[in-house]
């Protein structure tokens, strides 16, 4: 059964030209979708409509085997597909790593105890034990992104949404978040520009070309 089942997706925003126009695509278990794009394709686009924080003007989204429609269809996905954004300034809020990490559990009726806990295991689990008590807008861009995807597997969710997650990060980083994601057991769907990146990871890689998702022409495959 596939996780995500997207047909026909169309959006617009207001003043301007479709960015999807007939978009489509299945996620299944234990895959690894890369999805690339020249800028303003729509990837980032695309990812906020799967967690229903923009709604198509046309098209039919099923999350979990469900069609997804209204906003309170929304709340079940949110808790079972976590979105890490591209700029993880938008994501971590609260004045500690520590915080950062247990608000969503604590959101989730988890109690204190419990959340710490899950914030030791969490940070354990990817090695980021040393941040627990790091102010979060003192860490540099890359070590932000690694604290807002710590944040989002404290969720548990059972699939991870990743907006260009290898921005802002040096090699070392880098390196250290390709070891996370082919680690996790979670399906994924990961927009990013880097080639290098996406061969290590991917499963599966999509083209967003003219509001649609394609495989890549195989001329080029290695390019994109």
């Amino acid at each position: 059964m596939s996780l995500f089942e997207l047909s026909d997706i169309r959006f617009a925003y207001p003043g301007h030209p479709p960015v999807l126009d007939g978009a489509a695509l299945a996620l299944a278990e234990g895959e690894r979708l890369c999805i690339t794009g020249h800028n303003g394709a729509g990837k980032s686009t695309l990812l906020r409509i799967m967690v229903g924080l923009l709604a198509p003007s046309a098209g039919r989204i099923i999350a979990f085997g469900q069609e997804r429609r209204a906003e309170a269809d929304y709340h079940e996905v949110r808790r079972r597909a976590g979105l890490v954004f591209q700029d993880a300034d938008d994501q971590l809020f609260c004045p500690t790593v520590a915080e950062d990490i247990a608000f969503g559990p604590l959101n989730l009726g988890k109690s204190r105890e419990e959340a710490l806990e899950i914030v030791e295991t969490v940070l354990r689990q990817l090695d980021l034990l040393a941040f627990r008590d790091r102010i979060t807008h003192k860490l540099s861009g890359g070590e932000k992104r690694l604290i807002a995807l710590a944040s989002v597997l404290a969720m548990e969710p059972d699939v991870l949404l990743l907006d260009e997650p290898t921005n802002a990060l040096d090699e070392t980083n880098e390196h250290r978040l390709t070891e996370i994601l082919l680690a996790l057991p979670q399906a994924m769907v990961v927009v990013s520009h880097d080639p290098h990146f996406r061969r290590k990871i991917a499963t599966r890689t999509l083209r967003l070309a003219d509001g649609k998702l394609a495989e890549p022409d195989p001329v080029c495959r290695n390019a994109v």
